[in-house]
């Protein structure tokens, strides 16, 4: 009697290999999303520390957060907000979690769904490599790093002096966190057909997830449970401390890659479960221009980052009575506040604070529309365009135009968001145009990053990907720029401190000119580099 012999690699070959290929490609990327996290929760905690460091502060705070239904669906509901452990949990949790999501599903999606898409996964399978080992050894780096991040964040709860269990419980809870959404990635990377959405599909499923979190937290139903947020802060850190409700996380995390790695064996390499469908046989007129095919392509983004930042500007709204309450009931944020405010109302200086937040968000979309045209390069599109009698300034100009307005769009349904809400719920109405003007004030300063992203890909189109970076300085400039005390010239060096704040400032025109000429300015450097070089593929 003869036994079959398995022919080929054992499915999980490799996978050391590969761990060392994906630490070595983003060696600089993972600790930068480390970093960042853990470094804004830390300065976040060490502030909680600051301002309510007496039993009346946090009293208050108590007071102010229970009533608030606004607040619990943003952050859950409160457990033990009485005490400095409890409010720094509350006033950390939506970046915490939302942080260590976001970055599971674009690391995951990035050495997954998007290898295959450019084949890179093709051509390391033509080795001695198991099916399932690029699978393996990108869920234990990116669990790895998740780990890391709860671990981050639990010692920077020590080292301002909270307690060690609700400390270690909480960075746990947030590790958990990201492991599911890192079983969410692997699955929708077997799904879908194109990196967009699959990553598309995991931002879909975050988003519900969590207004499944808020409803259930503000209804008190129950139906929180059904949302992996629901489950990692039912732990109580600090409270009534629960270890078991991790469980639960770990057990959806396993069950989620070990589903990927069955669907692996489904599909064939560069395909997907469900498969993207045929376009129409007749292209429709919008295609026959540039400008019509650039929104074709980016209609999906420009809606997708709409509707999400009109759901943060209705967050951001909804929260401004509640923090003039806040400021209101507690003497010390009081006090603290007519120190910096300059005479202003609560409600002003927080929006204004807000708005600046929100623009930094949807300067994201800004940057990846602008880099959307390397990526078209890279994939060697432009080729077949500029096959054509279409030049290389009408082909960038008709999509730089597609960028401006959707910028525009996303900015001001951020505003009216915003202000549809407080109107809402204070019954102001005249802060919807007010904040619309507000977000829309931003545009100027967005539309430099933009510019930033040409001017590098008209002239180093490999390096255009660093334009995330400047993003990231702005964004620490504009959130810890004032807590970390930096001079006054590196506080000048985003446009969104150039950018006039209001309703706190007037909306003078001078720094938005300023801005736009810079803009101009740097797009048109980018043009002529775009004109002047070869076309570079990935």
């Amino acid at each position: 009697m003869t036994t079959r012999r398995r022919v080929g690699p054992d499915r999980f070959t490799g996978t050391l290999a590969l761990v060392r290929l994906v630490l070595r490609r983003d060696r600089v990327r993972l600790p930068v999303w480390l970093g960042a996290q853990v470094g804004l929760v830390g300065f976040s905690a060490a502030a909680v520390q600051g301002v309510y460091g007496t039993p009346e502060a946090q009293a208050g705070y108590a007071r102010s957060v229970g009533s608030s239904t606004a607040t619990i669906a943003m952050t859950g509901p409160p457990t033990a907000v009485d005490t400095l452990g409890g409010i720094t949990v509350f006033e950390v949790t939506f970046t915490a979690l939302v942080g260590v999501a976001l970055m599971a599903v674009l690391v995951t999606l990035r050495h997954t769904r998007a290898d295959e898409e450019a084949g890179r996964t093709e051509l390391l399978r033509a080795g001695v490599l198991g099916r399932q080992a690029d699978l393996l050894a990108v869920g234990l780096v990116v669990s790895a790093a998740c780990a890391a991040v709860g671990l981050g964040i639990a010692a920077t709860f020590l080292a301002v002096g909270l307690p060690p269990s609700g400390s270690l419980l909480y960075g746990a809870s947030v590790a958990a966190l990201g492991w599911v959404f890192t079983g969410l990635a692997l699955v929708a990377a077997q799904v879908a057909e194109h990196s967009r959405a699959a990553t598309g599909l995991c931002l879909a499923v975050l988003g519900a997830a969590f207004l499944v979190r808020a409803v259930g937290d503000v209804a008190g139903n129950g139906l929180s449970w059904a949302s992996p947020f629901g489950w990692v802060q039912a732990v109580r850190a600090f409270g009534e401390e629960r270890w078991w409700p991790l469980a639960l996380a770990a057990a959806v995390a396993v069950a989620l890659v070990a589903l990927a790695g069955w669907l692996t064996t489904r599909r064939d390499v560069g395909s997907g479960l469900v498969a993207a469908r045929p376009g129409p046989a007749r292209a429709s007129s919008l295609l026959v221009s540039p400008v019509g095919l650039a929104l074709r392509l980016q209609r999906t983004a420009i809606v997708a980052w709409a509707a999400g930042m009109a759901v943060l500007g209705v967050a951001f709204g909804s929260l401004g009575q509640d923090v003039q309450e806040l400021v209101e009931s507690n003497p010390d944020i009081a006090e603290v506040f007519r120190r910096t405010s300059g005479g202003a109302t609560v409600v002003d200086a927080y929006f204004a604070m807000v708005m600046t937040i929100a623009a930094l968000v949807a300067a994201g979309f800004t940057v990846g529309s602008a880099l959307r045209v390397r990526g078209e390069e890279a994939a060697a599109r432009t080729e077949w365009l500029l096959a054509t009698p279409l030049s290389r300034s009408r082909w960038l100009a008709s999509w730089l135009a597609v960028t401006v307005g959707g910028s525009t769009v996303v900015l001001a349904c951020t505003g009216l968001g915003a202000g549809t809400a407080y109107a809402l719920v204070s019954g102001d109405a005249g802060q919807v145009p007010l904040l619309t003007l507000a977000a829309l004030s931003y545009l100027p300063a967005t539309l430099v990053l933009g510019a930033v992203a040409v001017a590098v890909l008209g002239w180093a189109p490999r390096w255009s990907g660093l334009t995330w970076g400047v993003l990231a300085v702005c964004f620490v400039i504009g959130w810890l720029g004032e807590v970390l005390s930096l001079p006054q010239w590196t506080l000048d060096l985003s446009p969104f401190t150039r950018t006039p704040q209001v309703p706190l400032d007037d909306p003078t025109p001078a720094p938005l000119l300023t801005l736009t000429l810079l803009a101009v300015a740097l797009t048109a450097l980018g043009a002529l580099g775009v004109r002047r070089r070869d076309l570079v593929a990935a």
